[in-house]
């Protein structure tokens, strides 16, 4: 029987949650993509704790333009809060989703703003 897309892409992100974890020195970021919005968030596995989150439906993150441009924004503002709590490393989970387009905008945006994954 075929996989459905969010089956298959659930499958992909267990396969890639096995091989990475969040610290609290190096959080990992998290990536959920919807057909409206994009969310990520910081996360320390260890403690199962969110260290810092940014949406683009956050007045904050508002963009004129296309969701990749919106994608970046959110990127940039993700990593100017955690510049504000002394975070310079994350391990970047893409949650499934080809590494391309909106996501690989928000990693962009991350980085332009300072943070190193």
């Amino acid at each position: 029987m075929k996989l459905t897309k969010a089956k298959s892409r659930r499958r992909i992100h267990n396969r890639i949650r096995k091989k990475i974890q969040g610290t609290p020195s190096r959080p990992r970021l998290a990536v959920y993509r919807s057909n409206k919005a994009i969310y990520c968030q910081l996360i320390d596995d260890l403690n199962s704790v969110t260290l810092a989150a940014a949406s683009s439906l956050e007045a904050a993150c508002k963009v004129d333009g296309n969701k990749v441009e919106q994608s970046k924004a959110v990127g940039k503002t993700l990593g100017e809060r955690a510049k504000a709590q002394g975070i310079d490393t994350a391990v970047f989970d893409r949650g499934g989703y080809l590494y391309h387009g909106r996501v690989k905008a928000l990693a962009e945006g991350a980085r332009e703003s300072g943070l190193n994954f």
